[in-house]
């Protein structure tokens, strides 16, 4: 059979009040009262840098990113394809489909936009942040958006999503290895 205890802190925390409780009336009149001590303010938040100048890498992938739109609008799929590493190691998602090799999103673009009745519309990119994650991978994220010229073009109605892109750097500069586009 075992005795129970109080617990210690139980005991430790009523101490106090059984001592003060004890004291004859108006021993600690002359005691001052316990006033909290003001809290000092945190620290301000050190201002907020500028934003970094583009490095050439940045500069590059802003370029790459350029040209395709640009070759995307004069209707220059090739011109487009060419920010694409042209491997079979090429992969692009895009909806619920996943496209590997460079020859197959090629063909996968053209299917889709310059097919029979298609048009491909202006090409715009928004939101583009390129974060370089080492000398030779980078990543970048932004929203796409097709707009034609009039509603009952063939092609249908604008389009747009986000995309995440992941290049790598080779002998012939900076190349798209994966591209998710939804």
């Amino acid at each position: 059979m075992s005795l129970r205890r109080p617990a210690l802190g139980l005991w430790l925390a009523a101490a106090p009040l059984a001592i003060v409780a004890s004291l004859p009336h108006g021993a600690l009149a002359d005691v001052p009262p316990i006033r909290p001590r003001p809290v000092p303010p945190p620290p301000a938040p050190p201002p907020l840098a500028a934003p970094a100048a583009p490095t050439s890498d940045e500069a590059a992938i802003r370029a790459l990113l350029e040209a395709q739109r640009t070759a995307w609008n004069r209707g220059d799929l090739a011109g487009y394809m060419a920010g694409y590493l042209e491997s079979p190691a090429l992969t692009f998602f895009g909806g619920a489909r996943v496209t590997r090799g460079w020859r197959e999103t090629l063909d996968r673009y053209r299917k889709r936009y310059q097919g029979e009745g298609k048009a491909m519309g202006q090409l715009a990119f928004d939101d583009v942040e390129v974060v370089v994650l080492s000398g030779d991978a980078a990543f970048v994220r932004g929203a796409w958006r097709l707009t034609f010229p009039s509603p009952g073009a063939p092609g249908g109605k604008d389009a747009g999503g986000l995309f995440t892109l992941l290049l790598r750097r080779l002998p012939g500069g900076w190349k798209i290895v994966h591209d998710h586009s939804s």
